[in-house]
């Protein structure tokens, strides 16, 4: 069954309200994503998942170069919005895969990208 990458994107103006809940008002956001990952988990799409840390705690490293790798900090590109978690799912077709974007962003409250992984 064809793979997809379910990513959630934020933004700077997101972040700020993000930062000024409370864990009392963040509660639902959590029982929201909990309960899509189930349904996600009974219907047998889910593959993983996963949150990612602040943008600010991100390193670049590069090795493009000759020489020994450059490492630095933060993100690589400088950008309005940010990946901050993912799932990868199995649906049968990309609509389906769109169906559960919709419902995972509802969930987070977030922008959801839906991508097909390569070789499925």
């Amino acid at each position: 069954m064809p793979q997809y990458l379910l990513s959630v994107h934020h933004d700077e103006a997101g972040t700020a309200e993000m930062a000024e809940m409370t864990m009392e008002d963040m509660q639902p956001l959590f029982e929201a994503v909990d309960a899509f990952n189930t349904r996600l988990q009974e219907q047998g799409s889910w593959v993983f998942a996963g949150g990612l840390m602040p943008i600010e705690q991100s390193t670049c490293v590069d090795a493009t170069g000759e020489g020994a790798p450059v490492v630095t900090d933060g993100p690589f590109s400088e950008s309005k919005e940010y990946l901050g978690g993912f799932w990868i799912i199995e649906a049968a077709d990309l609509d389906a895969a769109l169906d559960w974007a919709s419902q995972g962003s509802a969930a987070c409250q977030g922008k959801v990208e839906v991508r097909p992984l390569q070789g499925e």
